[in-house]
């Protein structure tokens, strides 16, 4: 198939769990003879088959660079690409203006489209947009989706995710997004059925993200820990308010046990994070964002993974590769179970500091041994060359829905 993946991020202006994401399924997918064009903003890029769009110096939201508006996207790649309809599958994984032109290309064509929805944009606003303006960007984002985009599906507030008028602006952008496409699909199973909870009515299948051949290649062994060892932790996510670093180091500080914590990746809570870490005396070492190569290692040295989210991912790429390296995680979300096998995880009593810290503190080392031998065995199952079979099968379904 030729295919056309259309994503608002992705690199080199981007990283995080949607890029590594889009990367491994482009790896497999060209491995198995499919040739695929990835459509995004940026400046610079050294790797092929990706085009970058026409895009905006400024204004840059988490240093990620955005695209012009769709139309502008869009001329520009019917110039680039005059045979645009010979594509057979476009792919879009966002929500912003290159992704929307991605939408319209494929209406404009009659191509199968297939919309991978990724994040909760509802707790994104909820949690890192200044109180008095929440409301207000959630509905100029809204206006301006609905712009592009018909908006046939209301959301009004509710006691399940959309409590405030804010998130429920941001749940009806998500849904209406969603419902552009011919199939859906989403990394988890939970997310799958809170689209389909607020409306979605177009077929909903859960494509889990995976990881590269090459990270399950290098020789991990089980994580060993003997009582009275020092927990060795490694945080591999945003340093930032939704994936909860603070109620984290909270937690961490309520300790009695010997612990050592480090820290990689950046966000808008770096450091505020790590001022805290330092006025309280606490054992943790800020690392900033790195090469994964470094952070493998660091992996490799410790006993147990840390994800401290709540209600905010959908399935946690970190989990993901935890896994791949056979390192056992400690998570605070119910629903994050779902990512890793049973008996590889932590999960702490409650997602607050105290019930974070309780769960650590009664943490034995025998356990520690345990959960280890558990994702050992299970590391291959998270291979992006297993899981992106489920990807062509949407495409599949795409392709049929289209033609009925």
């Amino acid at each position: 198939m030729k295919i056309a993946i259309f994503s608002d991020i992705y690199e080199p202006s981007s990283d995080g769990g949607i890029v590594s994401a889009i990367k491994a399924q482009k790896a497999e997918l060209e491995k198995l003879g499919h040739e695929v064009t990835i459509f995004c903003p940026g400046f610079r890029t050294r790797e092929k088959n990706v085009v970058l769009v026409p895009s905006r110096k400024w204004p840059r939201i988490n240093n990620t660079i955005l695209a012009r508006k769709p139309v502008k996207v869009e001329a520009f790649i019917l110039e680039k690409f005059p045979e645009f309809r010979e594509f057979d599958i476009v792919h879009v994984q966002y929500e912003v203006s290159c992704s929307i032109a991605g939408i319209d290309l494929a209406k404009k064509f009659g191509i199968p489209l297939v919309i991978t929805m990724h994040g909760r944009e509802d707790r994104a606003i909820e949690l890192n947009v200044p109180h008095p303006f929440k409301w207000l960007m959630a509905t100029v984002l809204n206006c301006l989706h609905a712009h592009y985009l018909p908006h046939t599906i209301k959301v009004k507030k509710d006691k399940f995710q959309a409590p405030t008028r804010t998130r429920a602006k941001m749940w009806e952008l998500m849904v209406n997004h969603a419902e552009q496409a011919d199939v859906v699909t989403t990394p988890s199973v939970h997310f799958a059925q809170k689209l389909e909870h607020y409306g979605v009515t177009k077929p909903i299948v859960a494509t889990p993200g995976g990881v590269a051949e090459d990270l399950v290649q290098i020789d991990f062994n089980e994580r060993k820990m003997a009582d009275g060892d020092v927990l060795k932790m490694v945080w591999n996510s945003r340093v930032s308010k939704e994936k909860r670093i603070m109620p984290f180091l909270k937690a961490l500080r309520q300790l009695k046990r010997p612990y050592m914590l480090y820290v990689y990746g950046n966000g808008n809570q770096f450091k505020k994070a790590k001022e805290y870490a330092k006025k309280n005396g606490m054992k943790v070492k800020f690392f900033g964002a790195q090469p994964r190569e470094r952070i493998i290692i660091r992996m490799q040295e410790a006993h147990l993974g840390v994800h401290s989210s709540y209600n905010f991912d959908t399935q946690g790429m970190v989990l993901v590769e935890a896994q791949a390296t056979g390192l056992p995680v400690l998570i605070a979300d119910p629903a994050l179970t779902e990512t890793v096998p049973m008996g590889g995880f932590l999960l702490a009593s409650s997602e607050d500091p105290t019930g974070i810290a309780l769960t650590l503190e009664g943490l034995k080392a025998e356990k520690v041994n345990e959960m280890s031998k558990i994702m050992m065995k299970n590391r291959r199952k998270v291979l992006q060359d297993e899981r992106v079979k489920e990807l062509v099968k949407a495409y599949k379904m795409a392709e049929k829905t289209k033609k009925k």
